[in-house]
């Protein structure tokens, strides 16, 4: 009964911790600019400060190729350097508020924040022009970008090397980037492709160790995350290598969001990820470099890239990653450890959103699937803590006739358990099952772009954020905020109210310390899941009330 009891509250325990952990020290932490002045991306930084302008300002500076309305992305290419640098999502707001801004991703170089992506050229083993940072293409076939209608740039060296870019759209947030280069000089050219994608400033992040957010890559089929502050301590360069394996993507990713460099999948490249100060900001930039390309006079070379800047929406990574053979292109989306039971739950949870058209309703069913696969499992538990219950009064009675002698207590318990058949490990079975179910839903719903802004019924408008109500200010009828860490919600309640209901039905410990710490942990799970997203915990609410059932069916029929 001791080692039963010990291995429960260690489960429980270590559940708490990483709970805990997580929810309250921030996976960010904030460092000076002044201690992370070593790692540059140019030598730029001791130049005066330069005041930013109004985006709509900025983009008013360079000419222009507008995305056509038929795109689900809005903004526009400049012709500086073809850059891809205004970029909003059309579809997805910034909160709930029916007057909430759109989402807007990419922003110019002179905004207060530029976010933008470039593809360019290297001429490593010669001095021959190639278009640059700041040189401006012309644009020579189209008006406008649309999944119809691509554009067509064109930029010719002072040595008549002509460089063309075709640059096109598909209907969600996939740029098709063709370069081609033809060498009408009299000598063999060398030249090297490269893509970037460059962030300023340290954006918000949530916060938690389990989520990943900012520079992300795979490369030679290694899934590669970096967070801003290991960029802020060292550059790190991933070389293409003989045994290298080709293909791979690399970029920056939000909670939600992502903005991703896809070379073409046959070429070997190196990829890398740094930072840099400068005007007193910080810089931060992926970028990847192809294998050398050599071209002849009069001949001509052809290289296709990808750009991806839109939402982490998983069909959809799905679906590019098939059709471009992208490897672990997915794993923009951060299914943590557990990726082989969080991926199938979020195919299960998207598939019930389908039919029911509420994902609230999705994690309502899914929660009934999960019963029902442990069915056979908790069945055991359940009727081995049936027993127990009934057998409590007995091995009480054995600690208290023995408590000077401990062998023959343990002796005697553990004949009673063999003559009564019963396991007293068979009750954390389940649990230690379903701590990972459990995590990898709790990674589905905190996550996953599919449950953002879902709402449920009642004053549930967004199942991946905390419950709004609180019970200190009588669920919004007295005119008062209190604290976060006392926005408790009514959803929490009943999750802690089903969880005290489960311990009553559960044998009580014979240990008064342990009893006491399972009479009190419904207390402790009612503060931390107030913090929780409201998806998980209309879940574990459900499913309480499932195995409370469950339960006391197993008990009227053992009686």
């Amino acid at each position: 009964m001791n080692e039963q009891k010990n291995l429960l509250l260690a489960i429980v325990a270590s559940l708490l911790i990483l709970l805990v952990f997580q929810h309250f020290f921030p996976g960010e932490n904030t460092r000076s600019l002044e201690e992370n002045n070593d790692n540059n991306l140019s030598n730029n930084d001791l130049t005066a400060a330069v005041i930013p302008l109004d985006r709509n300002k900025a983009l008013e500076k360079d000419k222009r190729v507008f995305l056509s309305s038929s795109s689900r992305l809005k903004g526009s290419v400049s012709l500086k350097a073809a850059r891809i640098d205004d970029i909003i999502l059309r579809d997805y707001k910034e909160n709930i508020n029916n007057d909430s801004p759109l989402v807007t991703l990419m922003s110019p170089k002179k905004t207060d924040k530029p976010y933008f992506a470039e593809f360019g050229w290297h001429a490593p083993q010669s001095n021959i022009d190639v278009p640059k940072n700041e040189a401006i293409w012309k644009l020579v076939k189209g008006k406008e970008l649309s999944p119809e209608n691509p554009v067509i740039l064109e930029w010719i060296s002072p040595d008549n090397l002509i460089f063309t870019r075709k640059i096109s759209i598909d209907k969600n947030f996939l740029f098709t980037i063709e370069d081609k280069v033809r060498n009408n000089t009299s000598a063999t050219q060398t030249l090297q492709q490269y893509g970037r994608i460059r962030r300023t400033g340290t954006p918000e992040t949530s916060g938690f160790y389990i989520l990943h957010e900012g520079p992300i890559g795979v490369l030679d089929e290694r899934l590669i995350e970096l967070d801003y502050e290991d960029l802020l301590e060292k550059a790190q360069t991933i070389n293409s290598s003989e045994d290298a394996k080709s293909g791979g993507w690399i970029g920056i990713t939000d909670k939600y969001w992502l903005a991703a460099l896809i070379p073409d999948q046959k070429n070997k490249i190196a990829g890398t990820f740094k930072s840099s100060i400068k005007n007193n900001k910080v810089m931060y930039e992926v970028n990847y470099s192809s294998s050398l390309f050599e071209i002849g006079p009069d001949q001509e070379i052809k290289v296709v890239s990808n750009l991806f800047i839109g939402a982490k929406e998983v069909n959809l990574l799905d679906q590019y990653s098939k059709k471009l053979s992208i490897k672990m292109f997915d794993r923009a989306v951060d299914f943590g450890w557990f990726y082989y039971i969080t991926k199938p739950l979020f195919n299960l949870l998207h598939w019930f959103s389908g039919i029911f058209g509420n994902v609230g309703l999705s994690i309502l069913a899914l929660t009934i699937v999960i019963r029902i696969i442990l069915f056979p499992l908790a069945n055991k538990s359940f009727k081995s803590m049936s027993k127990m219950k009934v057998l409590t009064p007995k091995i009480q009675e054995v600690r208290e006739r023995y408590k000077n002698d401990k062998l023959k207590m343990q002796q005697e318990i553990m004949h009673i358990y063999k003559n009564e058949k019963v396991n007293p490990l068979s009750g954390c079975l389940p649990i230690l099952i379903q701590i990972p179910i459990f995590f990898a839903l709790y990674k589905v719903l905190f996550v996953t772009l599919e449950t953002r802004h879902e709402p449920f019924y009642g004053w549930i408008k967004d199942l991946s954020a905390p419950d709004p109500t609180t019970i200190f200010n009588l669920f919004g009828l007295l005119n008062f905020t209190p604290p976060s860490f006392l926005l408790i919600g009514i959803w929490p309640i009943l999750m802690a109210f089903t969880m005290f209901l489960q311990t009553k039905l559960n044998p009580t410990p014979p240990d008064p310390l342990q009893a006491k710490i399972m009479t009190y942990l419904p207390i402790v799970f009612l503060f931390l899941f107030a913090t929780f997203p409201a998806g998980l915990v209309i879940y574990w609410t459900w499913n309480n009330i499932l195995s409370i059932g469950q339960q006391w069916i197993i008990m009227k029929k053992t009686k």
